[in-house]
């Protein structure tokens, strides 16, 4: 089954403008913007076919492109990253038997994260869309907590059935839990990871169907597939000791620096 890898990327954000032009110093010293961090993990994933990164605006293309990335223009209509992948995809002809949509926010994005979530999907043929979701542990918890007291918009939690199937997607931390938990000691709280592998005929669907009241109001867009009766296959990936986290605020840069520091991530 062919693989194609999309990376969405806007310059226009309420939260941080430029996002993805923001610059991200490693371990070694060097820095190198979020988009080119988030492309360099695509390539690391096995079995991929196609990279490309999907933008609308011409200072990401001309930055992806110095940095050797293919890049598809695709039209500032476009509201998320999904409809921005749709696009590219049906700008490239279609053909791919799965699309990855690899949000242009997640540089610390491991290689097996998607490699198990292509597989995951590969091994349930009557799903359309999978995402993967990784368990939080006490440390990762208690920051989502301190973000939400601090009015700050963290990492999304996901809640499932006993099959895998999403039950809902959000930026609060659900399931509520009253207990406390040490920082290597496993939750129930599952941190949402940004990716999405959907087949072409749900992916090509998606722009059609209305933005419900769901969506509106969390800013998830997956909850478009579930809205409109599209399951949404939950894949568990495991951190293997990676750090994870994504770049969603100005304050997450230096979070973001220390986890490469301390990872030897350059």
């Amino acid at each position: 089954m062919s693989v194609l890898i999309a990376i969405p990327a806007r310059f226009a954000s309420s939260r941080y403008p430029g996002k993805p032009l923001a610059g991200l110093r490693g371990a070694s010293g060097e820095t190198r913007s979020l988009i080119e961090r988030s492309w360099r993990a695509a390539l690391s994933v096995a079995g991929i076919d196609r990279v490309i990164v999907a933008t609308d605006d011409t200072r990401i293309k001309q930055a992806a492109e110095a940095f050797g990335a293919e890049v598809v223009m695709t039209s500032p209509d476009c509201v998320n990253g999904t409809e921005r992948c749709a696009q590219a995809h049906a700008l490239l002809g279609g053909g791919f038997d799965i699309v990855v949509n690899l949000q242009g926010d997640a540089p610390l994005t491991p290689a097996w994260f998607i490699e198990d979530l292509v597989a995951g999907l590969r091994a349930a043929p009557q799903a359309e869309i999978a995402t993967p979701v990784l368990r939080c542990d006490g440390a990762t918890l208690n920051g989502f907590l301190e973000d939400r007291k601090a009015g700050r918009v963290g990492g999304t939690t996901a809640v499932f059935d006993r099959h895998n199937h999403a039950l809902y997607f959000s930026k609060q931390v659900i399931p509520f839990t009253s207990q406390t938990y040490g920082a290597e000691v496993e939750t129930p709280v599952f941190h949402h990871v940004g990716i999405y592998a959907c087949r072409p005929a749900a992916l090509a669907a998606y722009p059609d169907w209305p933005i419900g009241p769901l969506e509106q109001l969390e800013g998830l867009e997956q909850l478009r597939f579930m809205e409109n009766g599209r399951s949404v296959l939950c894949v568990e990936v495991e951190a293997r000791g990676r750090q994870f986290w994504e770049l969603n605020n100005p304050e997450d840069v230096p979070k973001i620096e220390k986890m490469m520091i301390e990872m030897a991530l350059d």
